[in-house]
């Protein structure tokens, strides 16, 4: 037991610095030579407007990265298990990230400030679903951390689809590597507590 969580430490670890590396650098960019958010640039061209599909998937992701972070908090303080704690961590540098990409593209942020709480209707019928079911067990509440982990996955891989941003690409990309770590240390953690 003690092993894997040194592992899922090193991994959360891990993702953790390439987050920090990553938002740093999306800091520095949304800043723009002038210190200026709306000027921004890439290659010295103005950013171009997004989509009404762009701007919906980002709007999307926001709200479904704070699902993440707001369920795993919840769950470090039913389970006081580390996993859920430092995986939420990581999902609030997530959704820090899409929120600076909102900013520069001039997308209303759909995230409300309070726990728990989704514009998106079947956001928040998903929260109530998974807060009910994990907090019936530990092995209930992993099994959420894994259904939200596939979420991300899917939703991420169709959003990545409807975007020709190549910022808004790397940020989906980093944010699809980072949900099949959390997967698989899920997986890892749920293994050892069903197995005798």
């Amino acid at each position: 037991m003690t092993n894997i969580y040194t592992e899922m430490n090193k991994i959360a670890g891990l993702v953790a610095l390439f987050s920090l590396m990553f938002l740093t650098a999306a800091g520095a960019f949304a800043q723009g030579p002038y210190g200026d958010p709306q000027s921004c640039c890439l290659a010295g061209n103005s950013v171009e407007p997004l989509s009404a599909e762009e701007a919906k998937a980002l709007a999307f992701m926001r709200e479904e990265e704070k699902l993440a972070r707001d369920v795993y908090q919840q769950m470090a303080a039913r389970w006081n298990l580390r996993i859920f704690s430092n995986i939420a961590k990581s999902e609030q540098r997530h959704f820090e990230a899409i929120g600076i990409l909102l900013e520069r593209y001039g997308v209303k942020d759909p995230a409300s400030a309070a726990p728990g709480v989704f514009n998106d209707e079947r956001l928040a019928s998903l929260y109530a679903q998974l807060m009910a079911k994990g907090s019936a067990s530990l092995k209930d509440a992993l099994e959420v951390g894994i259904l939200i982990e596939k979420t991300d996955i899917a939703d991420l891989e169709n959003a990545l689809k409807t975007t020709t941003k190549l910022d808004i690409k790397n940020v989906y990309a980093s944010l699809l590597a980072g949900s099949l770590n959390h997967q698989e240390a899920f997986e890892s953690v749920l293994e050892a507590v069903v197995t005798p």
